[in-house]
């Protein structure tokens, strides 16, 4: 078995020893820094404005210093006035500068403050906004589907159940990049930053409240890692993991995993199919995809069924599922359908096309 040392463990998660963080889906708003710069800008245009306005009628202010005001007094009129600071230096004396100090210096003065203070309530109401949706994410997460690795296995694991209907608010992405967490989140999915190996990361996800549990890792010793650390978390969710190297699978379903995927090798066989024959490699690449063409889907037995051979019904029948067995439709322990049995079936893909997705554990072939 091809796996690195203790050292190589330690040190991959000396790496990932960052604080992990849950990301939730939002929608796309302007960057911070152009949000704070309109503000600025806002303030220096009323400011301005401000400024114009006094020096628009400067013969109706007093200044103690020069008893006049000129261009640069207005400024510093303006600044003073907006901020509320107020030293009384300079004084509106006539009866339309006091009117104008009224009317329209004090709404400015208002709209000057609510500009600027405006800005940190906005982040603190954003806090507050993001902890509340944080806090009822959590409370309201059941039965999900977590996914760890959001490379090209888990993008394409993903996309594929999310194709037999299951809705993006149900799919949680554990990764220790912020770029791939954020990349997940801006596709509708939550995100969780950290290294899957730690169980505080994994109980962030709420994986021991989660149905399905898929393990996408570029590496097979973290593959082993997180599976026996989410079996531990959640002894009834089915786990579902991919290796590189296929010596590595049966370490993979002895730490917990239902099924184990060789990604390695089964690019290799399909690569060998399709050399064999493209067409049988094209079939097989459709069925695999999800929403497309034609797709294998797992259905129970209808009532109308029951006591019909496989071939009898009217769906292209695969195999029987029947207990713990998966048998082939031609093997002779099918015998007739039950009604407790579930069908491994090839359809023509349709909008109505869903996966039925057993809640028992998966299952043994014999």
């Amino acid at each position: 078995m091809k796996l690195p040392g203790h050292d190589a463990i330690a040190r991959q998660a000396d790496e990932h020893l960052v604080t992990h963080k849950v990301k939730l889906p939002r929608k796309i708003v302007e960057h911070p820094f152009r949000q704070v710069a309109k503000r600025v800008l806002m303030a220096l245009l009323v400011l301005a404005a401000t400024a114009l306005i006094v020096y628009a009628d400067h013969d109706g202010y007093h200044d103690n210093s020069d008893r006049s005001v000129d261009f640069l007094d207005a400024w510093y009129y303006a600044t003073v006035t907006l901020s509320t600071t107020g030293y009384g230096d300079i004084t509106p004396v006539s009866d339309a500068a006091r009117l104008t100090n009224i009317f329209v210096i004090t709404p400015l003065r208002v709209l000057f403050l609510i500009i600027l203070v405006g800005t940190t309530l906005e982040v603190l109401t954003e806090r507050t906004r993001e902890e509340w949706r944080l806090n009822r994410w959590r409370s309201t997460l059941r039965d999900h589907t977590v996914v760890v690795g959001f490379g090209t296995k888990g993008r394409s694991a993903i996309q594929t159940v999310c194709a037999t209907g299951l809705k993006k608010e149900q799919v949680v992405v554990v990764d220790p990049s912020g770029k791939a967490v954020e990349a997940a989140t801006a596709e509708g999915y939550a995100g969780v930053i950290g290294d899957a190996t730690r169980s505080e990361v994994l109980k962030r996800a709420e994986v021991h409240r989660a149905r399905k549990i898929i393990i996408a890792t570029q590496r097979d010793d973290t593959a082993v890692l997180v599976t026996l650390t989410a079996r531990q978390l959640n002894k009834a969710a089915k786990i579902v993991a991919a290796v590189r190297e296929e010596e590595n699978a049966p370490l993979l379903k002895q730490s917990g995993a239902d099924a184990v995927i060789t990604s390695a090798s089964a690019a290799g066989r399909l690569l060998g199919l399709s050399v064999l024959s493209p067409a049988a490699g094209m079939v097989m690449e459709d069925l695999i995809q999800q929403g497309s063409g034609l797709d294998i889907i797992e259905r129970p037995v209808i009532k109308a069924e029951v006591g019909r051979k496989p071939r009898e019904t009217d769906d292209l029948v695969v195999s029987v599922l029947r207990g713990h067995r998966v048998l082939g439709y031609d093997d002779p322990a099918v015998g007739t359908l039950e009604l407790t049995d579930r069908l491994i079936t090839i359809v023509r893909a349709t909008p109505g096309t869903q996966v039925v997705a057993p809640d028992a554990r998966p299952f043994r072939q014999d």
